[in-house]
C-alpha cells in the first residue's frame, strides 16, 4: 500500500519513517525538491495547487494525507473519486479558518476565548468594545508558529495592528493571561475506535513551541481534555491524528486551536509512548488497528531552533535521542528536536533543565 502525503516537511518525514516498518510505501508532493521528506521517499515537485500533479499523486497512491494544515482545500478536491483523503477535507477546512474553528468549539461545548470576526475597521472598533483590551488580533487564515497575529493593549496598538494585518479577514479575541499551555493528541480509526495520548505541557517563545513534557497535568485536566477531543473526533468522523491546544487558567481549559495532523507537541511519542503519533496516524488512515498510546516513562521534547548542537554533546547524555530533519540552518527555523526519556517526572525535569541551559538558556520550565 502506498500513502501519498501533500507536504514534505519534517512531519511527513517522520510519517514515512514510522510507516516503513509496517510495510507501507510513501510518495510525497511538495513545492521544494530539498524537503526533509524527500530525503527518505520519492517526491513529486510541484505547487500545491497543480491539479495535474495532484491527480498524478492520487493515481499512484491508495490513500492521501497531509502534513501541513494550510494546503488549499479546493486544490485537494481534485483527489475526490481518485483515492480517499484522510483526515477529511471538512476537518482541514475548519482548522484553516479561525472563525470556523471557534464556532466548532462553541458547537461542541468546548470552552474557548471570547471573540469577534473582523472584516473592516469599523468591525474592529466594535470587537474591541465588546471583547475589551488587551486582546489579540489574528488573521483568520495562514497563521502558524505565531505568524499573522498581534497582541494589542492600547487603542494605538489596535491601529498599528490594523495597518499591518487589515488587508485580509481577521479575528479579534480576548487575551488570556494563562497559567500554562497544554495539548491533547489522539487518533481515530476507520472503525471509530479512539486512542488518546497523555496530556502535554508546552512552553512557547515567539510563537514557536520550544519544550513539551508528558505525561503532565492533573488527572482531571487529562480527562476533560480527552472528552473534548473525543467530541471533535466524532463530530468529523475523523480518521487520523488530531490535536487540540488549550490555555490553562485557574484550573480551567480554554481551547486555543486545533491541528488536523500529527503535531509538534507529540514528537516525544516516538521514544516515549508504546506507539508514536506518526505510527498511529498511518495505522488509522490505512485501516490498521490503532496501537497503545501508553507512555513509557516520562518524556521531555526540546525543539532545536536555528542551529543544531554537536551530535556528541546530546548523545553523550543518558536517555537523550536526537532527530535531525536534514534542513539548512536558518534563524528561527526548526532544524530538529531531541527527546529525553526518564523513569520519573523529577528526573525528566532536571534533565530537561540541564539540556535547556546548554541549548536555549533563555527558556525556563517550572
Amino acid at each position: 500500500m502506498t500513502i501519498g502525503v501533500v507536504g514534505g516537511g519534517q512531519l511527513g518525514r517522520m510519517l514515512a519513517l514510522a510507516g516503513y516498518p509496517l510495510g507501507l510505501d510513501f510518495l510525497f508532493l511538495d513545492r521544494s525538491p530539498s524537503t526533509p521528506a524527500g530525503q527518505v521517499a520519492p517526491l513529486i515537485c510541484s505547487e500545491f495547487t497543480d491539479a495535474a500533479r495532484l491527480a498524478e499523486l492520487g493515481s499512484r497512491c491508495d490513500v492521501v494525507t497531509f502534513d501541513w494544515e494550510n494546503i488549499p482545500v479546493d486544490a485537494l478536491r481534485v483527489l475526490t473519486g481518485r483515492c480517499p483523503v484522510r483526515p477529511s477535507l471538512a476537518a482541514l477546512a475548519t482548522a484553516q479558518d479561525r472563525a470556523s474553528e471557534k464556532r466548532l468549539f462553541e458547537r461542541l461545548h468546548i470552552p474557548t476565548t471570547r471573540w469577534h470576526s473582523v472584516e473592516s475597521r469599523r468591525e474592529l472598533t466594535l470587537a474591541v468594545q465588546r471583547v475589551g483590551l488587551p486582546g489579540v488580533l489574528k488573521t483568520r487564515r495562514l497563521g502558524y508558529d505565531g505568524k499573522g497575529q498581534a497582541l494589542v493593549r492600547t487603542p494605538e496598538e489596535v491601529e498599528e495592528a490594523w495597518v499591518r494585518l487589515g488587508s485580509v479577514p481577521l479575528l479579534y479575541e480576548e487575551y488570556v493571561p494563562f497559567d500554562s499551555e497544554v495539548s491533547i493528541i489522539g487518533a481515530r480509526g476507520q472503525r471509530g475506535e479512539i486512542a488518546i495520548y497523555p496530556l502535554c505541557l508546552n512552553v512557547h517563545a515567539q510563537g514557536i513551541l520550544r519544550v513539551t513534557r508528558a505525561p503532565c497535568g492533573p488527572v482531571r485536566l487529562q480527562s476533560l481534555a480527552a472528552r473534548y477531543l473525543r467530541g471533535a473526533l466524532r463530530h468529523f468522523r475523523y480518521v487520523g491524528v488530531l490535536t487540540i491546544e488549550f490555555f490553562v487558567r485557574s484550573g480551567r481549559l480554554i481551547a486555543n486551536e486545533m491541528a488536523p495532523r500529527v503535531h509538534n507537541s507529540g514528537h516525544w511519542t516516538i521514544e516515549g509512548a508504546v506507539t508514536s503519533q506518526f505510527e498511529n496516524h498511518v495505522r488509522a488512515i490505512t485501516g490498521l488497528p490503532l496501537g497503545s498510546t501508553r507512555a513509557c516513562g516520562h518524556s521531555a521534547m526540546i525543539n532545536l531552533i536555528g542551529k543544531l548542537p554537536p551530535r556528541a554533546q546530546l548523545l553523550a547524555r543518558p536517555g537523550v535521542h536526537l532527530h535531525d530533519y536534514g534542513k539548512e540552518p536558518r534563524p528561527g527555523r526548526k532544524l530538529g528536536h531531541c527527546t529525553l526519556v526518564a523513569t520519573t517526572a523529577r528526573a525528566r525535569d532536571a534533565g530537561a533543565r540541564r539540556l535547556l541551559a546548554e541549548l536555549a538558556p533563555d527558556i525556563r520550565i517550572p
